[in-house]
């Protein structure tokens, strides 16, 4: 089971129709499920990153694999990325990835997971981001179950 939980909803078609996509492409491999969070919008920024922790920490059950997504995290290649995910896989079959809202993610949040990814040092929307991560969740099964896939 692959469960995404991430601050903020999605706004734009565009986005959502990709999302969709690559949920339904996914689903040929494993369960997943997206969780959104509500975003604490205009406050100070460490009330914020704080609420929004509360609310990540009551979807993640006590034996998930937690994966932050963060800009100080570890950068993979996709192949490398394939080859976590297996490892990973053997051990324990619930996965949780983490994406935080527009301040980051709150220390309490980074303490609980198990690995910290990092797709790039730039900063990217976290409404497109969620459909960076899809994209390279299904290129990971795709990888891991020797099927071709455009590169």
């Amino acid at each position: 089971m692959i469960k995404i939980i991430t601050v903020g909803s999605i706004k734009e078609q565009y986005l959502k129709d990709a999302i969709e996509e690559y949920q339904k492409r996914i689903q040929k491999y494993s369960n997943i499920e997206i969780i959104e969070v509500k975003e604490e919008g205009i406050v100070e920024e460490e009330k914020a990153k704080k609420l929004e922790a509360d609310k990540i920490l009551k979807q993640i059950k006590e034996k998930e694999y937690v994966i932050t997504l963060a800009i100080e995290g570890k950068m993979l290649s996709s192949l490398e990325f394939a080859s976590k995910m297996n490892d990973i896989m053997i051990e324990n079959s619930n996965i949780t990835f983490v994406i935080g809202g527009s301040y980051g993610l709150e220390d309490s949040i980074k303490e609980r997971s198990n690995f910290h990814l990092s797709f790039s040092n730039m900063t990217f929307p976290h409404q497109l981001f969620r459909v960076l991560l899809l994209e390279q969740i299904y290129r990971t099964f795709k990888i891991n179950h020797n099927e071709s896939y455009h590169k």
